[in-house]
This record gives structure tokens, sequence and C-alpha cells, in this order.
């Protein structure tokens, strides 16, 4: 049984008094999904949605909601945890595997990121032979900074990102996942060239580390190199390209202040640190990227479109090489949680909310 939330004729939003000249138009595909987090399209265009509560749906071109998809695994639902990103296998027309990234209960009220796989049944409506093929370690107690946005590199492997637990120093901590981008197998193996494989009380996952909380990354067509948008503090947002084995600093520097006002020490103090390519203060709270490729928007190619909470909109990013050129916002009024590009490149958003929605946006001619 299907419940349909298609807003008749598509529901425009009003555009922005401060829009650029060929701002898109909005349009609502679908409503009544429960803080909707991660957006990824099956070749034909229908959307697989996560609700942050612990359910996936399907969504049609058309605003039809499916029941939820049996065989998700049970999910830590309190504060920011729960179901969160989703993607499909690079070889999805074959294996059918889809990728989750979600909060895992632990024993007493410890929770901590996890990835599952299964596959996805021709009917679409349960994943079969589901698996938990990777756990953030430790499990800790609290419900604040899990992460975590999932991305197949050019090679197979899957980054994932994480967040530090809100327990700050720990990010600095390479024997254990809190505050850090991960790179392991399609499987869950460990790459044998992961930077600190072999090192004694290093985990092997760990590409880079010294991250506050990412929930948003994607990799970059032209070299496939993974880039993300991580939440700075009070200020401080960054865009940055993690390397393998590099310190991205956190909690010894950002361009924010701790929410009690206490100072933080700027990047430029630790040039021994790996660098930010821009920053945000005040914050636009990223969370879901991707880099444009489509017809629907040609003067975007290549461009980062973000979701932005605070921002309550789409920031697009402009680049030159590692240079950010530009930067453009579509306010779209509301939290937006994530960014994909359908197959017929139009782009579409997920906003957070207890109703939230799935937004199309197409070119305004």
């Amino acid at each position: 049984m299907r419940r349909r939330f298609l807003l008749s004729g598509a529901a425009l939003l009003a555009l922005p008094a401060i829009a650029q000249p060929g701002a898109p138009r909005v349009e609502t595909v679908a409503g009544g999904l429960a803080h909707p987090w991660g957006l990824a399209f099956l070749p034909d265009g229908t959307a697989l949605v996560t609700e942050r509560p612990g359910r996936l749906r399907r969504v049609t071109p058309d605003g039809e909601v499916s029941d939820p998809v049996r065989g998700v695994p049970r999910v830590f639902a309190e504060e920011q945890g729960g179901l969160l990103d989703v993607v499909l296998a690079p070889d999805f027309a074959e294996s059918r595997r889809v990728y989750l990234s979600f909060a895992e209960p632990g024993e007493g009220n410890t929770a901590s990121t996890a990835v599952a796989r299964g596959r996805l049944n021709q009917d679409g409506t349960a994943l079969e032979d589901t698996e938990v093929i990777f756990r953030q370690q430790p499990k800790l107690e609290g419900g604040m900074h899990f992460g975590s946005r999932l991305a197949f590199a050019p090679d197979g492997n899957l980054f994932v990102t994480t967040g530090e637990r809100f327990r700050f120093d720990p990010a600095q901590d390479v024997s254990d996942h809190l505050g850090t981008v991960l790179r392991i197998a399609a499987d869950g193996s460990v790459p044998q060239d992961n930077p600190f494989v072999g090192r004694q009380g290093a985990r092997p996952e760990i590409w880079s580390y010294g991250h506050r909380n990412i929930q948003a990354a994607a990799i970059r067509p032209e070299d496939g190199a993974l880039w993300i948008a991580e939440m700075g503090p009070r200020g401080g947002d960054e865009l940055n390209r993690p390397e393998a084995g590099r310190n991205h600093g956190w909690p010894l520097v950002s361009w924010g202040q701790h929410y009690d006002g206490r100072d933080i020490p700027d990047p430029p103090t630790r040039p021994d640190l790996a660098g930010s390519i821009h920053q945000w203060t005040p914050v636009i709270s990223p969370s879901g990227m991707v880099f444009y490729q489509g017809s629907a928007f040609p003067d975007w190619q290549g461009d980062i479109l973000i979701g932005g909470l605070s921002a309550r909109g789409i920031v697009r990013v402009e680049l030159d090489g590692q240079r950010v050129r530009g930067e453009h916002r579509i306010d779209l009024g509301r939290r937006i949680r994530d960014v994909a590009v359908a197959p017929d490149g139009v782009i579409h958003a997920l906003t957070d909310a207890e109703d939230g929605a799935l937004l199309r946006l197409r070119p305004a001619d």
C-alpha cells in the first residue's frame, strides 16, 4: 500500500528577494517525510529517502511515497542519531546493493556510527541479506555528532565521514574512530594502502582525522578526490579536501569559538595541520553536498551544491581548481538536509523537519 503526498500542480515556493537572475523554480515532489536525511536515486529516477527515526522509503518522480522498505537495521533514534545516509553501490545494476549509515545502539544508552549494506529486491520493498560492515569504536552515551555521509571513490572504496560525538579531544586520537574520515572496501575490509595500516595503536580504517562533525561529502568527478563540508562550533564551518593521514586540527584550531565563548586558535597558527579551502562565519551548517553534472543547469557544471541547515537553502560554490571563486545562495526558506541530482540532471533537496519534504529545482525557463 502506498501513501501519496504529491501536491496538486507541484507547489511553487516563492523565490527570495535576493535571488539571482535565472534562479531555479522550486516544486514540492512529496511531503510527510519525518526528518528525511539521505537521498539517492535509482536508475529509473525513483528516490530512496531515509527518515531519521529509522525508515527507508521510495519516492517516485510523481510523488508516490512507499511504505517503509523492510530489512533496515535497528537505529538509535535520539537527538542527532537515527538512520542517516544512503548510497547505491557503483555496480548497483548487477548487485542491487544499497549502503546505509546510521547510529547503531549498543549496551545501555550507548551508540556509534555504523554502516550496513543489503540487496534491494526487484520490487523495491525490502533489503535482503542486510549486514553491518563497519562499527565506529567506541560506542558512547549521548546523541550528538554522528556524522555521517557515504561516498564511493572511483577505485570502489567507500569513504565514511563521522563526528567526534561531541567529545572534542578524541578527534586527535587515532586509536579511536571519533572525528575521522574512514576508508573501507565495499565489503567493510581495510584497504591495505590506507595511511594507518600497520601503525601500532591506530585504527586502520582512518583516512584523515581531527574533524568535528561531517555531514556533507562528495567525490569531485574530474579527479576522483573526496571533498567534505564540516560543521564548526560558533562560526567556522569548513570546506575541506581530506588527504591521507592528515590532521585537520579539531579541536586544536578552528575558525569559530566554543559555544561558551572561549576562543580557539585560528588554523594559521598551526601550519603543520591541514588547512581548509574555505570557511563560513556565520555558519551555514552544511549537510549534504554534490558536484553538479547535468544538462538542466549548464552554467553550474562542476559547482558544489551544499545543503544549508542554518542557511535555509542551498549554497552553490564555484571553484577554480582548489580555490573558491564565487558563492551563491539559493534561498529555500527551509533547513536543507541533503542535495542530490536525479538522472535527468534536475536538482533535488530534502528539508529537515518533522513534516519534511522532497523538493525539485528546475530551470526558471
